[in-house]
């Protein structure tokens, strides 16, 4: 079996290694001990997460959810809060179906989600693959997203990588906000509407999710214009129809 977790592939070793079972399974109930001791929330892993699309939903995965919703029960009997984590690379058309099935097999335990990645050809890009991947598992139920960055599959990310990963999975979370928690979360987006109608540029750069890029954006030359931007010029439509 092949894997692509680097701590499911450590303990995978072990295991092979000493003939004997995962000792964090093993010994799960000691575990719990230490969590319930120390107020430690548990994050269950996905050791067989898809690592490719071809990888998606399939037997394994499915089982280690199976496996990983009895020690939710467990941890929730001993008194240790628990989430799980899930994949991963899923095509579109799976990521709603991954996220119910996580809510009835771990007893609706909190879902933390890699993207997931929708797609498998696009190193570089992987932060937007990404982000379109968590917008739908945010929208159908996914508590966590965790951010990937461009550099995802190519090596270690630098700061702006770093960067640019986070600004693309809040992108993602609040698209999915809109439609879960509806006008909390699209009065944001309404004032930044009436922003654009004013044409008031500064409350628009507070307004961003990255303020920063927005404001060097706009003062480009390329996007300098003497009230609007210059996409549109003199005919812009808020110019036109004030």
């Amino acid at each position: 079996m092949q894997m692509v977790s680097r701590g499911g592939t450590f303990l995978a070793c072990w295991i092979l290694v000493n003939e004997q079972e995962n000792p964090l399974y093993a010994r799960f109930d000691r575990l719990l001990e230490i969590a319930r001791e120390y107020d430690v929330t548990l994050s269950l892993g996905d050791g067989l997460r898809p690592g490719c699309l071809a990888d998606a939903t399939d037997r394994p995965q499915v089982q280690e959810l199976i496996t990983l919703g009895e020690l939710v029960a467990r941890a929730r009997a001993a008194g240790v809060q628990a989430m799980v984590e899930g994949p991963g690379h899923l095509p579109l058309d799976q990521i709603a179906a991954n996220v119910i099935l996580e809510k009835q097999l771990c007893q609706g335990a909190p879902f933390y989600v890699l993207g997931p990645l929708v797609t498998d050809v696009a190193p570089g890009y992987d932060h937007i693959t990404a982000a379109i991947g968590g917008a739908i598992a945010g929208m159908a139920g996914a508590d966590f997203l965790c951010y990937v960055t461009p550099s995802e599959h190519l090596g270690l990310p630098g700061v702006e990588e770093v960067r640019e990963g986070v600004i693309a999975t809040r992108i993602a979370a609040h698209a999915a906000d809109i439609v879960r928690l509806g006008d909390r979360a699209l009065q944001w987006d309404n004032q930044m509407s009436q922003a654009r109608r004013n044409l008031d540029w500064e409350k628009q750069f507070q307004l961003s999710l990255d303020p920063q890029k927005a404001r060097q954006m706009r003062q480009e030359p390329s996007g300098q214009g003497p009230e609007g931007c210059t996409m549109c010029g003199d005919y812009c439509v808020f110019k036109l129809l004030r």
